[in-house]
């Protein structure tokens, strides 16, 4: 079947294309080396800057017994009474609802914290699963000084390194309350998700 001329050039310019590639413009741009200067400030005081920055609110724990006090401290003035929390450390502490929809407030763990961003990082295959920090108002996560990480490429390193083989099926991350600027470019917040997000970062 003979081809057409139409198709004919387009293949003759397919080929020339392909025979020189065009360079990529930014070389640089993939890879280990990160575009980002390294942090000036502890991986804390990062944290908590970007996270703040983002209208989260952040709390530094000395150790958990501290972190509870702070917590229940919360939970007690903002007059939470449902509180819903599934991950089992915290669970028999802090949880008195099965409800999740109409809870006042959630409580998570988390995989990791990216310092640069002040995001949270979670995953399907921690205990909280896929919906406790989305459903919820108020999300709380309590987090650990060794899961801080600079930038989000060493959070997805060390995920792959975690689960080796076993990607988890949803990772998330969590940059502050939900937001949204659809209608006239306005900012809001609580839209799609949790109006509050609370991190209690505990030193270990």
């Amino acid at each position: 079947m003979a081809v057409s001329p139409a198709k004919e050039n387009i293949l003759k310019k397919i080929r020339q294309a392909l025979s020189n590639p065009v360079p990529l413009p930014f070389p640089q741009s993939e890879g280990t080396s990160s575009v980002f200067h390294p942090a000036s400030d502890s991986l804390d005081v990062v944290f908590a800057q970007e996270f703040t920055n983002m209208q989260g609110k952040f709390a530094f724990c000395i150790n958990e017994e501290e972190m509870l006090h702070q917590l229940e401290q919360l939970i007690t003035e903002k007059q939470w009474s449902k509180i819903y929390c599934n991950t089992d450390k915290w669970q028999t502490k802090f949880s008195n609802t099965i409800n999740l929809p109409g809870c006042d407030a959630s409580i998570t763990d988390c995989e990791f914290l990216v310092a640069r961003t002040g995001t949270i990082v979670m995953s399907a295959a921690q205990q909280s699963g896929r919906t406790v920090s989305v459903y919820a108002p108020i999300h709380i996560c309590i987090a650990y000084t060794n899961q801080l990480v600079y930038d989000i490429k060493d959070a997805l390193q060390k995920l792959k390194e975690k689960y080796t083989g076993q990607i988890p099926s949803l990772i998330t991350f969590a940059t502050g309350p939900s937001r949204t600027a659809d209608i006239e470019k306005t900012l809001v917040t609580g839209v799609h998700g949790p109006k509050e997000v609370y991190c209690f970062l505990v030193d270990v």
